[in-house]
């Protein structure tokens, strides 16, 4: 059963109300979002959703929304025809700065984009994801303790965004001196990233946000230049020394894609641990039926929380031949919206699709991209780390108390949470 759409006023809302592209529709109640994709699945064909004169730039082009499970997971494997280039967020990069930041790999397709991911992947040795999980293990069992010990207040800043900070930070080598200043530079990087922004705020934030990408790529060249001199046993050792077939990154390909693995990995599970917590807490059955046996039911655990939560809200395409999807023919150059929030929620895959389940299976979700050559390169590490937390959180479940309501940050782009605040309880078992 889908969320009812009840918006102020005395009228239920039609599919015709809706409007993607006006920043008012982000700011919205969450489930008022929802019960509108409801309404747009109801449609014999995705809408064309056009910004007004003088919206905000987060609006970007005109689009066509995709909102059913099986339009999304088309788009996603058809990237010769829906292609990521020359962006998939909007606003889409400018041309000067891909040229001075380098261009992320999530906006490249074809032999460019294998190219690139082939050198990543073949990184990920046995070797390192053995040790990745073990270091995973550590930390999530060190911050807990540290979470009895400090009694912070709100669970983002001390734990959902700290694991895989320092998670990603390990795997790529990055001095603990660098990393305070690290966590710094993505808030700002982040923070505005889907917002709707007014005033002088438009032209001050973006600036901001590009002079935080400049810091952390000229610490990651730095770094990059000390590891080709004297190599170690890190990824950005292995990422800038040439293998056996002489691929490596240049300098900037590994800023670009180190900007990305902490912008998108630390931003991404951050949310995904805030509402999985917040999640089990409010679902006390869901929570002790994980705790009667954490092993048999964490996998479908954090699919669920990915489902339930879905992190990422879209991610845009550009259409670059003839292609009939979902009951309209697409022609080259229009741009869709791929609405992974609202495919998660298509009542013809998911039975009761606003219920969280930790049993539900199978869980088809998209929340880790459609499939295809972008399905998401920190899927296994997002899951490694939430699986920790959570043993460590599930099997000293007395240690926090009364988690509040989590404090949302309105975006078109990721389902963000700014804070969730909890306090403790007087003893701990």
């Amino acid at each position: 059963m889908t969320v009812p759409y009840q918006p102020s006023g005395d009228r239920a809302l039609r599919a015709a109300d809706v409007d993607l592209a006006d920043p008012a529709f982000w700011r919205l109640p969450r489930p008022e979002r929802l019960g509108a994709f409801a309404l747009l699945r109801e449609l014999d064909a995705p809408v064309l959703f056009t910004p007004r004169p003088g919206t905000a730039r987060t609006a970007g082009k005109p689009f066509y929304a995709l909102v059913r499970h099986a339009d999304v997971r088309t788009a996603s494997r058809t990237p010769g025809v829906f292609a990521s280039a020359p962006g998939v967020t909007t606003p889409e990069p400018a041309g000067w700065a891909k040229a001075l930041f380098g261009n992320s790999m999530v906006n490249m397709d074809g032999a460019e984009h294998a190219a690139l991911r082939r050198i990543i992947s073949r990184r990920f040795t046995p070797r390192l994801l053995a040790g990745v999980e073990e270091n995973v293990d550590r930390l999530a069992g060190r911050l807990v303790d540290e979470l009895i010990a400090e009694r912070p207040r709100d669970f983002v800043p001390s734990a959902a965004s700290r694991l895989p900070l320092e998670v990603i930070c390990d795997l790529m080598g990055i001095p603990k001196a660098y990393r305070a200043r690290i966590a710094e530079q993505i808030d700002h990087a982040s923070e505005h990233v889907g917002v709707a922004r007014r005033g002088r705020a438009r032209l001050r934030i973006p600036g901001r946000g590009l002079a935080s990408l400049a810091r952390m790529q000229w610490v990651m060249g730095r770094l990059a230049a000390e590891r080709r001199r004297r190599p170690g046993d890190d990824l950005v050792s292995a990422l800038v020394c040439a293998d056996i077939d002489g691929e490596a990154l240049s300098g900037r390909q590994l800023g670009a894609f180190f900007s990305l693995l902490l912008v998108a990995g630390v931003e991404t599970t951050r949310n995904a641990i805030a509402h999985g917590l917040f999640l089990l807490d409010r679902n006390p059955e869901q929570r002790e039926l994980l705790r009667s046996d954490f092993d048999r039911y964490i996998g479908g655990a954090v699919d669920e929380i990915v489902r339930h939560s879905t992190p990422i809200i879209q991610f845009r395409r550009t259409v670059t031949a003839e292609f009939a999807l979902g009951g309209r023919t697409f022609l080259p150059g229009e741009k869709v919206a791929l609405i992974y929030a609202s495919a998660n929620r298509d009542e013809t895959v998911f039975t009761h699709p606003d219920r969280f389940d930790i049993t539900r299976s199978p869980n088809p979700h998209l929340g880790y991209g459609g499939g295809g050559p972008h399905h998401c390169l920190g899927a296994h590490l997002a899951r490694l780390e939430m699986t920790a937390l959570f043993r460590e959180l599930i099997d000293r479940r007395p240690v926090m108390r009364d988690l509040g309501d989590p404090g949302l940050v309105d975006s078109n782009f990721d389902n963000r949470v700014g804070s969730l605040p909890f306090t403790f309880g007087p003893t701990f078992t």
